[in-house]
């Protein structure tokens, strides 16, 4: 049998994936399986469409496949995420970054990135990927991250050790736990367990079948859960003028800002993303 080339290896595995992606979703994990796999990005890829696909790679090639075809996310098929212009390990025991907690570090980089020295909290770390995205673009912050997974934990400290930054992660249950902290706190960020348990049916198996539950889900009759523990927390631990920012529930952004607002913060508002939607809060806490 002929060696494919790599345009024809991608067009096949495009085409398997369909079973389970829309053909769109699905060309872009065979385009992006394939850069992963020779090493090339998509310029070269493109470049190099009509060059055979070297023996070894081909069968390197089918392990993945079969793992994407049981429904496993690309990214910890691959083991890696983008994320803010970085390349982060991923694991199962981490969420994978999606592109609106990018703009909730945009918005932070807007508001704060003319200040140096921020004192930086991130609660649900994951991955690390907020704190490394703001070490990039912030002026010197000092970073702690909490995490109630050992091996979240883990995978963040690798990724924080491959781009050199220092960030204090500590294992923390937010519930029922308190960081330990030098000093108060200018920004608070969290990107928390949000989506409620009658979600579940409606999910992608991708999603459901591999991502930490942990990471996910909150009851149905308390959706605000982690957001009301985090926000009574900052006002214990925030400075006077420090910032919170939440990742949020669309359809629970009245309530959230309701609860800040409750709470005794300033200036709660939902702020909206590229779609549109209500997706991220902020709200100032003056002390």
């Amino acid at each position: 049998m002929l060696t494919p080339t790599l345009r024809q290896l991608t067009a096949r595995l495009a085409t398997d994936l369909t079973a389970i992606y829309p053909a769109p979703e699905a060309e872009a994990i065979a385009g992006q399986v394939l850069e992963h796999l020779l090493g090339l990005s998509p310029l070269q890829r493109r470049v190099q469409a009509t060059e055979p696909v070297p023996a070894d790679k081909l069968a390197a090639l089918e392990p993945l496949q079969a793992r994407l075809l049981r429904h496993e996310p690309l990214q910890y098929v691959l083991g890696v995420a983008y994320f803010a212009g970085l390349e982060l390990e991923v694991t199962p025991a981490t969420l994978i970054p999606r592109p609106e907690t990018e703009e909730l570090v945009a918005l932070i980089v807007q508001e704060q990135g003319h200040r140096a020295g921020l004192r930086v909290l991130d609660v649900g770390t994951g991955s690390g990927c907020i704190p490394l995205a703001l070490a990039q673009q912030l002026l010197t912050p000092h970073l702690t991250a909490l995490d109630i997974s050992a091996e979240a934990l883990v995978v963040a400290r690798r990724n924080a050790t491959t781009y050199g930054v220092a960030i204090d992660f500590q294992q923390v249950d937010i519930l029922r736990e308190r960081p330990v902290l030098k000093a108060p706190l200018d920004v608070l960020v969290s990107n928390p367990p949000y989506v409620l348990e009658q979600e579940r049916p409606l999910m992608r198996p991708n999603v459901l079948q591999y991502e930490p539950a942990t990471a996910l889900f909150v009851p149905d009759h308390d959706p605000l859960l982690f957001y009301r523990r985090i926000a009574e927390l900052g006002r214990e631990l925030l400075a006077a003028g420090g910032v919170l920012y939440f990742e949020i529930n669309e359809q629970f952004a009245p309530e959230t800002v309701a609860m800040l607002q409750g709470l005794g913060y300033q200036e709660a508002e939902p702020r909206l993303d590229l779609f549109g939607k209500a997706r991220l809060v902020r709200a100032t806490w003056l002390g």
